[in-house]
């Protein structure tokens, strides 16, 4: 197992269509905020994106663009900008990538996207700090730099029961965003276009569960590293008919490919859980790696994150309250671990993967002793590997690798 043979990753032919669909956002994005034609909200990724939508914003998320630098290996580039003026190397890599990137007035998007000079400038900034606070800081430092109204949601952490007065809260705050919106954007708020942008949202987000369950499929369809890239609608696009479309187009294919029994890895032999967020710099080159192992990893908590199962229209306050704070990482070591269990019993897994991301630590499990724990209750074998989701620095490939194939030979020795 030491020769890394040279394979090809099975391409999936909705991907030319996600490509058109995200180039005409950013373009959209762009042209708002050059003629004004609509003010441009940011929002954190899981943060409330329908009501912006519903008032009339064109919504950026600053994840993806942290994502975007990650994939295209130019956070090392950045991260010391953001360093040199007092942010720490230790905190999340997605923002000292992007205030770097900001800081040198660089962006993969004007190479991606002819035309686009930078990132959109924002009227107002909306967090949620349900993923961390790092969110809020990230924004923070925008609003001082481009004198830029800031608000946003403040959620609870390490939540086991999801109680009424914890949701009551999160509603109240909600609503409490409404006046200043309704001023900066200039538009009264309408429950209905509300309602609508939230089940627009639920459609997405069924179609993207119903895409990553056709990996419960033997031989899996799709691959985790697949996966972080279709991913890309359900983020920035959720909230329209573009994104359930997408996703109705995706559903088909990957149906195909499991009637005709075509996995993303050939001879599929291993079948395993990715815990942690992905190491976007390498993402061709460890899905590459594993199909060379004949290890397929199918599942993860990540992709996960964009399934929005409570979201109701008929109360849409409410639902998008529990949405927003039952996500995986808001919640308690004993939720966690029911959770996968659950996903290795769906998805028939041989052993699970966590990354230690160095920078982010509420996406990095494996720190309180869940995988011995789980390891130990239900004989399922784990390794963690140490990395970030964009400052490689982190990242030892030769340490990586060897463990990995370590890993697999234990597999095969089970």
């Amino acid at each position: 197992m030491s020769e890394e043979k040279k394979v090809a990753i099975k391409k999936i032919q909705a991907t030319g269509q996600m490509r058109k669909i995200m180039a005409d956002y950013f373009y959209e994005l762009d042209a708002a905020a050059r003629d004004g034609s609509q003010k441009v909200a940011w929002c954190t990724s899981v943060g409330p994106a329908e009501l912006l939508l519903s008032l009339g914003f064109k919504v950026y998320y600053p994840e993806n663009h942290g994502a975007m630098l990650g994939a295209t290996r130019l956070s090392n580039d950045y991260i010391p900008v953001a360093n040199a003026i007092g942010y720490s190397p230790d905190i999340c890599s997605y923002l000292t990538s992007d205030i770097g990137a900001f800081i040198k007035k660089e962006t993969p998007l004007s190479k991606a996207y002819e035309g686009i000079e930078g990132v959109p400038k924002p009227d107002v900034l909306v967090f949620n700090t349900n993923q961390c606070r790092d969110v809020q800081d990230w924004l923070s430092w925008y609003s001082r730099e481009l004198n830029v109204p800031l608000m946003g949601i403040s959620t609870f952490r390490n939540i086991g029961e999801i109680t009424d007065d914890v949701l009551e809260g999160i509603v109240h705050q909600i609503k409490a965003l409404i006046p200043p919106l309704e001023k900066i954007s200039g538009n009264k708020f309408d429950i209905d276009k509300f309602r609508e942008s939230m089940a627009l949202s639920r459609s997405c987000t069924e179609l993207w569960k119903k895409v990553l369950e056709t990996n419960a499929a033997s031989p899996a369809p799709m691959s985790f590293f697949d996966a972080t890239i279709h991913m890309g609608p359900a983020v920035v696009l959720r909230g329209s008919e573009t994104a359930v479309q997408y996703y109705e187009l995706l559903l088909a294919e990957l149906e195909q490919r499991v009637k005709e029994g075509v996995g993303a890895v050939e001879g599929e032999k291993y079948r395993l859980y990715w815990e942690g967020m992905p190491i976007w710099g390498k993402l061709r080159d460890l899905s590459e790696f594993f199909i060379g192992l004949k290890t397929a990893v199918i599942a993860s908590t990540y992709c996960n994150s964009w399934i929005f199962a409570a979201f109701d229209p008929a109360d849409p306050f409410l639902s998008m309250a529990r949405a927003y704070t039952e996500i995986f990482i808001v919640r308690d070591e004993r939720f966690k671990e029911k959770y996968i269990e659950e996903m290795i019993r769906k998805f028939k897994l041989d052993g699970i993967l966590f990354h230690d991301s160095k920078t982010c630590p509420n996406n990095s499990n494996n720190r309180y002793g869940m995988p011995e724990r789980l390891e130990k209750r239900l004989n399922i074998p784990t390794l963690t590997i140490n990395g970030d989701l964009n400052d490689l620095r982190c990242y030892s490939e030769e340490q990586a690798k060897t463990n990995i194939e370590a890993f697999i030979e234990q597999l095969e020795a089970k």
